[in-house]
């Protein structure tokens, strides 16, 4: 199957091209690549992100790009480029951030800032999300110049730097400039290609709310043995309270979470039903023995809202633990949206699940005339987030991509929903403009954790895909 993915690829011009480039330049690629794998790029460091604008900037202007950066006030700036054409009927932006999720480097095998190549890819932070992109437009751009290849749109580039830090300033930083950033389409270049190892183009992306949540126990911590059977233990409630959560086969008992949901078409259900079937052999490659969602499979899950308790802490454990009643214990939540539910509504339903556990909720830490007056407290921190965004597959424009995909590296798998969050959202409301995701990263690339890699075959797969979309729109 390998081999026909090469077959189709090689009947694309621009596709052809960008093969050709990158296998006489391939330790040129990764070298530069590399370089700029080694600068850190946790989005609240403000030094090493502008750091990394300037590489960025640098990168595209020594290709003929015109750069600048877009500001707002404390926000990592995103990197602008653009190339025009004359006569230019149509404006494409091809997207992409630059940020980084932030680690513990002592979880990865290599330093995560330390880029080096083994098995056959590329291990650093931000290796596949979301350097890989930038590099690959980069290197497209070069292979379609030195073939004399014109292109025919307007291209311009977007490069965030604030993404995985829930995109805070993008709303602004897009409402400023709106004459600048308007386009007949935005092509996202973020997330991994299908499991199945298929390029896959994604229609939408569920959107994304963060929470916190803290439980109290005693003023300070006690000794389990004189106060064990006395004093609540906060680490108790907590694991109480989270597992009312959910059923053990995934469904959320929030009341009300799933209200709202907006229909798939039926276009959309087709392509659901003719995607690849990858669960079985995800369970092999995850050692799973069962898997949630009431006997759905992934792909139709994505298109449902999640609740996932992203880490809980309390106390000690391991070498350090010691026998302690806790004074609090506190559990990190991510509700990922679909259509039709607003990070605001998924949010009251989870506060009003809490509640209905019998916990007073607070949004500050709460005093002792609080914690006294009742007798279970809750302190509820909501951090950001937006909603769900979804473009359809009918539109002429997503014909079009899809048919050029297909000439670069078919066959394409189709999907309406992204399980990951991307801003999609901010641009279509800000912009009007419909937004394509366009991945090219692997998917077991350990994103967002520790020993993140990029396969280099799907670094040379996504040259050959972004040159095939630069020439072709």
């Amino acid at each position: 199957m390998f081999g026909a993915w090469m077959a189709v690829a090689q009947t694309n011009p621009a596709a052809l091209s960008a093969r050709q480039w990158r296998q006489a330049h391939e330790q040129t690629i990764l070298q530069e690549f590399m370089n700029l794998l080694a600068i850190p790029n946790v989005a609240s460091d403000s030094a090493t992100i502008r750091q990394n604008a300037a590489a960025i900037q640098q990168t595209f202007e020594k290709r003929g790009v015109k750069t600048r950066l877009l500001n707002a006030p404390g926000a990592p700036p995103a990197v602008y480029g653009e190339i025009s054409q004359p006569g230019a009927a149509r404006t494409i932006v091809f997207y992409a951030h630059y940020d980084g999720q932030p680690l513990d480097p002592k979880e990865w095998a290599t330093p995560p800032w330390q880029p080096v190549i083994r098995d056959g890819r590329i291990w650093a932070r931000s290796a596949s999300d979301d350097k890989a992109p930038i590099l690959a437009l980069a290197t497209a751009l070069d292979a379609l110049h030195a073939a004399h290849i014109p292109l025919h749109a307007n291209i311009k580039f977007v490069f965030e730097g604030e993404e995985e830090a829930g995109s805070p300033h993008f709303q602004q930083i897009l409402a400023a400039n709106q004459d600048l950033l308007r386009a007949d389409v935005w092509l996202i270049c973020d997330g991994p290609v299908h499991q199945s190892r298929r390029q896959q183009i994604v229609f939408g992306a569920r959107g994304v709310t963060d929470l916190e949540i803290t439980v109290y126990g005693p003023k300070h911590e006690l000794h389990s043995g004189h106060y064990g059977n006395w004093a609540p233990n906060p680490a108790m409630m907590l694991a109480r309270l989270v597992a009312s959560m959910k059923e053990e086969n995934g469904r959320v008992l929030v009341d009300h979470f799933y209200d709202g949901i907006v229909p798939l078409s039926e276009t959309e259900k087709r392509a659901i039903a003719v995607a690849p079937s990858i669960d079985a052999d995800l369970k092999r490659e995850f050692w799973l023995g069962r898997t949630e969602g009431e006997g759905k499979s992934l792909v139709e899950l994505l298109n449902d809202p999640s609740l996932n308790i992203r880490g809980m802490t309390s106390a000690r454990s391991g070498e350090k633990a010691s026998n302690v009643i806790p004074a609090t214990a506190t559990a990190s939540i991510d509700m990922r949206l679909v259509k039709g539910i607003s990070p605001e509504q998924a949010q009251s339903r989870l506060i009003g699940h809490i509640r209905k556990q019998g916990y007073f909720v607070v949004d500050h830490n709460p005093d002792a005339d609080t914690l006294m007056s009742h007798g279970k407290v809750a302190k509820v921190v909501i951090q950001g987030g937006y909603p769900a965004e979804r473009t359809s597959m009918d539109l002429p424009i997503s014909r079009e991509v899809l048919r050029i995909a297909e000439s670069v590296r078919a066959p394409v798998v189709k999907l309406p929903t992204m399980g990951g969050s991307v801003p999609l959202y901010m641009i279509t409301k800000t912009l009007g403009a419909p937004t394509i995701t366009v991945p090219i990263a692997n998917h077991d690339n350990n994103q967002h954790s520790a020993n993140e890699n990029l396969r280099i075959e799907n670094l040379w797969e996504g040259i050959e895909l972004m040159a095939g979309l630069l020439a072709g729109l």
